[in-house]
């Protein structure tokens, strides 16, 4: 005769809990072959870690069992920490690197993770102790910190290198150069529950288009054959400036009173005239900064100015509509009207016209 333990446990093995599960499957007429635990799924339950893989089920210590008792709970089980039963293959799930309470840490990640390549979006990162974090660098770049308490830092994204798209490594350093951690236990994605082929976390961020420059550029790339004269007159052999001064607008500038258009056809000599556009953004730092014959910093959006003559005065003024960086140096090409052009590469206009070619790197009216 059987007799049943009088003791009641509050903590139902593993496999009584999967034997419930099943019977409550087969009283539902969902036998193994229709069984909705297909390879990759992740389970969390009695205080363990499921993870299922094809023919192998994974079963490791969750929160609360130590990285040294995850093996020795699987084998009371199992028979031991990496085996077979009833065809199933169990082994621990690996455990999360331990974090000092005292230092800081990331522990999650950020609900903004992308924006513009100009730059300036603001990414908050919340954790613990972040006090003590000491620079943030995206990209490669620094971020500023805007602010900063134990539980979060808010930094601003720094512009993208020659305004180059795509996704980037966030970098947190403490106080003492060292990296501060990313935990996002309790296991909380696929990957931290080891089902194969899931990603790791990571701290990125995303280098989008913006919105300015492409205005810009599209302006350029429309009107470049085909002149806008229901909105701006042109100067026939000399509309180089005009066009140029037409894009800004486009990018998001507003008129001032030394630089101008009214819809009579008048303008301030800045407007329409290469030299007097060349003084201008010299006479405002914040629309523009000069960067000489250097083309490393150059980007899409930014002026080119020619003086075919060396003679002092800037004779044509372009749009930079293209930069590829190449072994051989830095390719520039450059979209403008009375040379009427989309994609006119700078080496091959001072081969045929001579002179110097000067840029300025502008930037988005705040």
């Amino acid at each position: 005769m059987l007799h049943r333990s009088t003791s009641t446990s509050t903590h139902p093995t593993l496999f009584s809990t999967l034997r419930l599960v099943a019977s409550r499957r087969h009283r539902r007429g969902q036998h193994a072959s229709h069984s909705p635990f297909t390879a990759g799924t992740a389970l969390v339950g009695c205080g363990l870690a499921l993870s299922i893989t094809a023919g192998a089920l994974t079963i490791g210590a969750t929160a609360g069992a130590s990285a040294t008792d995850a093996p020795s709970r699987a084998a009371a089980s199992a028979g031991s920490a990496t085996g077979t039963k009833h065809g199933a293959t169990i082994t621990p799930v690996k455990t999360p690197t331990p974090v000092d309470d005292d230092k800081p840490v990331i522990d999650a990640l950020p609900v903004v993770t992308s924006g513009p390549v100009t730059g300036g979006t603001t990414v908050t990162l919340s954790g613990a102790n972040l006090t003590d974090v000491a620079t943030v660098t995206i990209g490669g770049q620094a971020a500023p910190v805007l602010s900063a308490t134990d539980e979060t830092v808010t930094v601003a994204a720094p512009a993208a290198p020659r305004y180059s798209e795509g996704t980037v490594p966030i970098t947190v350093l403490d106080t003492t150069g060292t990296a501060v951690p990313l935990d996002v236990t309790p296991a909380t994605t696929l990957a931290d529950l080891n089902v194969k082929g899931a990603a790791a976390p990571a701290l990125t961020f995303s280098y989008t288009p913006d919105e300015h420059i492409t205005a810009q550029t599209n302006y350029m790339l429309t009107y470049w054959s085909s002149y806008n004269s229901q909105y701006f007159m042109s100067i026939d052999g000399a509309d180089c400036a005009n066009f140029a001064s037409q894009g800004l607008i486009a990018r998001g500038w507003t008129m001032d009173a030394d630089w101008w258009y009214a819809d009579d056809g008048q303008t301030s000599p800045s407007w329409i005239s290469s030299t007097a556009l060349y003084g201008y953004l010299g006479a405002h730092p914040e629309r523009a900064t000069y960067l000489g014959g250097d083309r490393t910093n150059v980007k899409v959006g930014d002026i080119a100015q020619f003086d075919w003559d060396d003679s002092g005065d800037l004779d044509h003024t372009t749009t930079v509509t293209r930069v590829d960086h190449t072994a051989d140096g830095v390719k520039v090409y450059v979209a403008g009207h009375t040379k009427d052009s989309d994609y006119w590469d700078v080496d091959e206009a001072l081969a045929t016209g001579g002179g110097t070619v000067q840029f300025w790197g502008i930037k988005n009216q705040v």
